[in-house]
């Protein structure tokens, strides 16, 4: 789990060694803008414009919004055409439960169920139907499927689903691990449309969501999440690379137990 490293790249390595909101905030003029356009863009600086029925607009320009969810590293391990892989042209990628994986393995991924539930709206705050989101994360052993020695072979805990008319996804997956140098989370991208959302070429936004930290040590009390405890102890929100220029956006509210399982709920403003 040390060979972990979450960025790559201009637009990922600036925000990791100012914070993506300290520089956004320093830089002015038009090299300024430039730089800045590159760390609110799409993996791999990528960025996108037009908008759809869905009334989203380009990730930069939803960056400036009142309330956005900040733009961050989609990772080393998208497998959304950005690195290696791309899972979202595959046939049966738009499911709701990504516990197992599809095509050529039917492995599931074992650990404490956690539901996950995203609310989308826009920043005057009307929902977004239609607008889809991909989400991705570790297992409970800290792998990503597609890319880490053990998961090359497979691809669960991965998908995508469509908003209902109340701007909500939800996702039935497990709990994540906590692996070397990050603060449990889970990564995801929104695009406008299903129709969208097969590359990262077309994301809106990526960003990733942050769980509780009481939450976290419950889970890691139990079975199978022992290499986490001593992770979790080692980071916390105010030294991940990610999140410790502000997380308030993006710290879910989670309820439930180890025994049924917990839900975690974020609203996501873009």
């Amino acid at each position: 789990m040390s060979d972990h490293d979450d960025f790559g790249g201009i637009s990922r390595d600036l925000p990791r060694l100012l914070g993506r909101r300290r520089l956004l905030g320093l830089l002015a003029g038009g090299a300024a803008a430039t730089l800045a356009a590159a760390c609110t863009s799409g993996p791999a600086g990528s960025s996108s414009t037009g908008s759809s029925s869905t009334g989203l607009s380009s990730g930069a320009s939803a960056a400036a919004g009142a309330g956005a969810i900040p733009a961050e590293t989609g990772g080393p391990y998208p497998a959304d055409g950005s690195n290696g892989p791309n899972v979202l042209d595959d046939a049966g990628i738009v499911r709701s439960d990504i516990r197992s994986s599809f095509g050529s393995s039917t492995t599931t991924a074992q650990g404490v169920p956690l539901r996950i539930e995203l609310t989308l709206t826009d920043t005057a705050g009307a929902a977004l139907p239609g607008a889809a989101v991909y989400v991705w994360h570790c297992d409970r052993e800290g792998r990503y499927s597609l890319y880490s020695r053990g998961a090359t072979g497979e691809n669960y805990l991965r998908g995508v689903q469509a908003a209902d008319p109340a701007g909500k996804v939800s996702f039935t997956s497990i709990f994540p691990a906590c692996y070397q140098g990050r603060w449990p989370h889970v990564h995801f991208e929104v695009y406008r449309s299903l129709a969208d959302a097969t590359s990262s070429g077309n994301a809106v936004r990526t960003t990733q969501l942050a769980l509780p930290k009481e939450t976290c040590e419950a889970v890691y009390a139990t079975d199978g999440y022992a290499a986490s405890v001593r992770t979790l102890a080692q980071v916390s929100l105010a030294s991940d690379m990610v999140f410790r220029d502000g997380w308030d956006r993006q710290l879910a509210t989670v309820t439930g137990d180890v025994t049924s399982g917990f839900t975690a709920s974020l609203p996501v403003v873009v």
